[in-house]
């Protein structure tokens, strides 16, 4: 008896431990930062002066560190003969700021007021921010020209951030997953990274990686329907995890955006103004039958001849009668510029000088340019500012402000002015 009471006792204090040992490794674990304990990208990179020749086939994940003097040396030569060639990107160590792009809750009137008035300011950035310097030129390795195009890249990487950092504080915290890279292609010899921003200029840009990529010799070779139906170009979500987080961390990720209420515009002109086979059966006969009193039968047949007050209307109707599009989407959506550190921001309105220092940075070929063509419509006048205001002074003051509230974010994160002066 007294022998079975100590071996029960022996099993009741085997099992005590047992128990203290599991609850304090569970208490461990939910002490841990979830960030930690998964793989994470490393968000950004800078500039510096690193000579780097195009990636033939797939890229380590590190590179050899180079002389100082003798890549300044480099440069400088290479400057003389066409602009600053031999700019490479280095991974930075991860910012402290967390970004979000989780978080969708619309800023309150009073607040977004506030900080609009403040968005100037933000421009004038500090060169020694915490946000890291993207371009360290070696003495006289640059002309004025691209010093003012490499601070611009600060300023623009900054106010971006602080938005970021301001309304959507939680996204570093947040997993990537192929939805969210599902609109960037990617180009591995040169390690570059471009997310598709539809009507800033994306197709002259696939142009442009796809001879990067020696799949043609000249970007004015490539149609139109070679750019936009063809499979010539990977995207990043046909990745494995391990392929995408190896891109994420190693390449250089770009994206070029447009002012939104142009962006928007361009997008009504292309698929609306004109015969298209998909836009006019799937958006325009959906957005007549709701929005239009006493249609035709031949406009809700066909689809033909939206108004752009009509447009406005789907736009901005949480019941949409038909979803959203990627030409009219909000870039904070299409490219998630809170949860990717961009290392590059480009846009439209200074496409060209943009684009060629780009692709000095990235060492592109000395003969290849950005293409300055309109892909589609040639004849017709390209969207303008002047443009733009034609076609929303078709609106009310409250639907103009509807639609700034709308694209609010992308007009904050790309520090871009508001259109018109009665917004707020």
């Amino acid at each position: 008896m007294t022998l079975r009471a100590g071996t029960m006792r022996l099993a009741c204090m085997f099992s005590s431990i047992l128990l203290f040992g599991a609850a304090g490794l569970l208490l461990f674990i939910s002490l841990q930062d979830p960030t930690e304990l998964s793989p994470q990208q490393v968000p950004g990179v800078k500039f510096n002066m690193r000579l780097q020749q195009p990636h033939n086939d797939f890229p380590p994940g590190s590179s050899q560190d180079v002389d100082f003097e003798a890549r300044a040396k480099r440069v400088t030569q290479d400057l003389s003969s066409r602009s600053p060639r031999g700019l490479n990107l280095l991974v930075p160590d991860p910012p402290q700021a967390h970004l979000n792009t989780g978080a969708r809750l619309r800023p309150r009137q009073r607040r977004r007021r506030l900080l609009i008035k403040k968005m100037p300011a933000a421009a004038a950035i500090l060169a020694n921010s915490s946000a890291g310097a993207l371009v360290r030129p070696a003495p006289r390795a640059l002309d004025s020209r691209w010093v003012g195009l490499h601070q611009s890249q600060q300023e623009r990487k900054r106010v971006m951030r602080e938005a970021c950092a301001k309304y959507r504080s939680s996204s570093s915290r947040r997993a990537v997953t192929p939805r969210h890279v599902s609109r960037i292609f990617v180009e591995d010899r040169h390690r570059v990274l471009y997310c598709e921003v539809p009507k800033a200029g994306c197709s002259n840009w696939k142009r442009v990686l796809m001879v990067l990529a020696g799949l043609a010799s000249s970007t004015a070779d490539i149609h139109h329907n070679t750019v936009h139906y063809g499979s010539a170009l990977k995207r990043l979500d046909t990745f494995d995890r391990q392929g995408i987080l190896h891109r994420l961390s190693t390449y250089t990720k770009m994206l070029f955006v447009r002012e939104p209420f142009e962006r928007l515009v361009s997008a009504f002109r292309d698929k609306f103004e004109h015969p298209n086979s998909y836009y006019h059966p799937v958006f325009g006969k959906a957005i007549l039958a709701r929005y239009r009193a006493n249609a035709s039968r031949e406009a809700l047949r066909t689809g033909s001849g939206v108004r752009f007050p009509e447009f406005i209307q789907y736009l901005l109707d949480v019941h949409r009668p038909v979803g959203m599009d990627i030409h009219w989407d909000h870039v904070s959506r299409l490219c998630s510029p809170c949860l990717i550190d961009y290392d590059f921001v480009g846009k439209f309105e200074s496409m060209e000088d943009d684009a060629n220092f780009f692709l000095s940075l990235i060492h592109a070929p000395g003969n290849l340019t950005f293409p300055q063509f309109k892909d589609r419509h040639a004849q017709e006048a390209r969207t303008t500012a002047r443009i733009t205001h034609q076609y929303f002074a078709q609106l009310s003051a409250p639907q103009r402000q509807r639609a700034y509230d709308f694209y609010y974010m992308d007009y904050l994160m790309f520090n871009y002015s508001k259109p018109f002066a009665d917004l707020y």
